[in-house]
């Protein structure tokens, strides 16, 4: 089973775009060459790339050399949309073929936390990732001792299925998810 091509260039949900990273651009963004943004039209929020993007750009380099082109498994930048400011980043570690999974992570600058962006944004990804017919499962792993997230996941459903000393790892099965009970269930 080959994953195919992108078809599409963002997600848009009420107050955010996501918008999925290409090999070009991470490239740049590692050498602090932030000329594609303003091509784009974007800014960097106050503290964005923090150093967690700065960590991952080389993991995000490397699964989108593993593809012919962006697929939407790899990651995504997180931009408000009444600013055009990216605040974060969400994401798969790549697909897992065996087991039809993925796995999420996600981030959001200091500054723009606790506001419910990660919510919106992990809401939109996990809606696009189950619309596509390969995904059956969606994993995500998580420190311990971070309540957001750990919070969060569980606010979406995702069943925890082991920890270790530093860790709590987490799945979330296709076909126990069903986002209108969630969507009713919020509002």
């Amino acid at each position: 089973m080959k994953i195919t091509k992108l078809e599409i260039d963002k997600l848009v949900t009420e107050r955010l775009i996501l918008i999925p990273y290409n090999l070009e651009l991470c490239k740049n963004l590692v050498k602090n060459d932030f000329d594609d943004l303003s091509k784009m039209g974007l800014k960097r929020g106050i503290s964005w790339p923090d150093e967690d993007v700065i960590e991952t750009l080389p993991r995000i380099i490397n699964n989108l050399s593993k593809v012919d082109w962006p697929t939407g498994f790899e990651s995504w930048m997180i931009v408000k949309k009444d600013t055009s400011e990216i605040i974060g980043d969400l994401g798969f570690k790549g697909f897992n073929y065996g087991k039809r999974s993925i796995d999420i992570g996600y981030g959001i600058i200091k500054e723009e936390r606790r506001k419910g962006f990660a919510e919106e944004a992990v809401q939109e990804m996990i809606t696009w990732v189950f619309s596509r017919e390969q995904v059956h499962e969606i994993t995500a792993q998580c420190l311990i001792e971070n309540s957001a997230s750990i919070n969060l996941l569980r606010k979406f459903c995702f069943e925890e299925t082991r920890k270790d000393t530093a860790m709590i790892y987490w799945s979330l099965l296709k076909n126990k998810y069903n986002a209108v009970d969630f969507l009713t269930e919020v509002n």
